[in-house]
């Protein structure tokens, strides 16, 4: 199956029906970047698509990319009120003189879910500009995004989406179960799924993953994410960590 066909299929199952426009800028995004809905490089948010900050790692990384450089700057910080300014570079060739882009965060341009990581969304930020300016994506990125937004798991609306009544696949207010794109995720990098749960419920604090709030289920699927398709031998060497640990059980 073509990845645009793939990518086409996943659409139509996560967010109902698609236009015509979108399908076309589907196509685009598919066969001039090789981005993959499923693997979570684009997100479908207010009827537009924004590629995602692993999309762009991958991205980079079929175009070989030589480095990236971030650097913090301090004159534009104010660390107490939580306010960070980043610049990144993006070395596309061995004589690239290097892509430039700036990331600013503080709490009022972020999700309150990452509140205290302003830092890091910064750095994320001003990387993702640098990336689409090196590989010419005029896609905003998701986590460019303002306040309202996090990071929507795959299929899952913003709370100002006007989704098509399609797309609830009968799920409380067109948000399908974590546990849906949690197992997506276990299945497209051959991980082990009772040493995934194991993980899931030591990083969201809990007995169980059964006991972890929605929020803290959707922050350890998007880290789970991110770190497969970095470095899946790194997230498999770290899952075989809990071998020994008792089996807890997925509930979203």
């Amino acid at each position: 199956m073509s990845l645009y066909r793939s990518n086409c299929g996943t659409a139509h199952a996560a967010w109902g029906k698609i236009s015509t426009a979108l399908l076309k800028d589907l196509r685009r995004l598919t066969e001039e970047f090789k981005l993959s809905i499923s693997a979570g490089d684009l997100q479908l948010l207010n009827g537009n698509w924004y590629v995602t900050h692993s999309g762009l790692l991958r991205l980079s990384h079929r175009r070989h990319c030589r480095g990236i450089s971030t650097s913090v700057l301090p004159k534009l910080c104010e660390s107490v009120a939580g306010r960070w300014v980043f610049k990144a570079t993006v070395y596309t060739s061995p004589r690239s003189k290097g892509f430039v882009g700036y990331g600013d965060a503080d709490p009022s341009n972020v999700s309150s879910l990452v509140h205290g990581a302003e830092m890091r969304v910064a750095e994320t930020r001003a990387v993702n500009r640098a990336l689409r300016k090196a590989y010419g994506i005029g896609l905003c990125s998701v986590e460019e995004l303002g306040s309202f937004s996090s990071v929507f798991p795959l299929g899952q609306q913003s709370p100002q989406n006007g989704s098509h009544p399609s797309a609830n696949h009968g799920f409380p207010n067109g948000q399908p179960r974590l546990r849906d794109r949690l197992c997506l995720l276990i299945r497209q990098h051959h991980l082990d799924s009772a040493l995934v749960k194991r993980y899931a419920a030591e990083y969201c604090g809990t007995t169980t993953l059964r006991e972890a709030s929605r929020d803290l289920v959707a922050a350890f699927i998007s880290h789970l994410a991110e770190w497969a398709s970095k470095d899946r031998e790194g997230l498999v060497s770290k899952l075989s960590s809990y071998a020994k640990s008792p089996e807890s059980e997925v509930h979203a």
